[in-house]
């Protein structure tokens, strides 16, 4: 059999198998995503995975950079990838997509146990913070010039503060400019 014909019979064995889980999910003839877990919970991830024009005979692409699996620690990524990348390597030649599917489902709760309950704010400050050292550009401050400023600076109370009142409307004024409807056109 060629490699086609081996994805055709493995994909159709695949949309049987899984017809009603709700958890799994084709996205195209060569792609496959699998969700583990509860949905609103931080040890919760998706696995895709993606044949390559020579797959079953060799492993298929295994993708952990989707947004669903944005809390996921990196070491717990890379523990599910590791496992994956070694149970693929022993069903080479043959349909492994269910196989690896169901390898995660058995090894659940080992592979999370090092994914923190909740996540913290923190963590994600902290990596963009990281990556703007690494790309060695500091966001772009705005230049105002000595008459923005000052003008600025006269609207404050000289302590930095706006006046009480600085941004309400004057009704009056308002309603002369718009021009307010009058009450001696009753609207029949």
């Amino acid at each position: 059999m060629t490699t086609k014909e081996l994805q055709d019979e493995e994909a159709e064995a695949l949309l049987s198998i899984y017809e009603s889980d709700q958890a799994f999910k084709q996205i195209n003839p060569t792609t496959y995503q699998y969700k583990y877990g509860e949905e609103d919970n931080n040890k919760s991830f998706l696995v895709e995975l993606v044949w390559t024009p020579e797959y079953p005979n060799e492993a298929p692409q295994i993708n952990l950079d989707t947004f669903y699996n944005r809390n996921l620690v990196v070491s717990v990524k890379e523990k599910i990838q590791g496992v994956l990348e070694e149970e693929a390597q022993q069903w080479l030649g043959c349909g492994m997509t269910y196989t690896l599917f169901e390898c995660l489902k058995e090894r659940l709760e080992e592979l999370t146990s090092a994914q923190p309950e909740h996540t913290k704010v923190v963590a994600e400050v902290t990596e963009e913070v990281e990556k703007l050292e690494v790309s060695g550009k500091a966001p772009k401050k705005e230049h105002l010039t000595k008459a923005q400023k000052r003008r600025q600076w006269e609207r404050t109370d000289h302590k930095g503060e706006r006046p009480r009142g600085w941004n309400w409307v004057d009704i009056i004024r308002h309603l002369s400019q718009t021009g307010g409807k009058s009450q001696d056109n009753p609207q029949s």
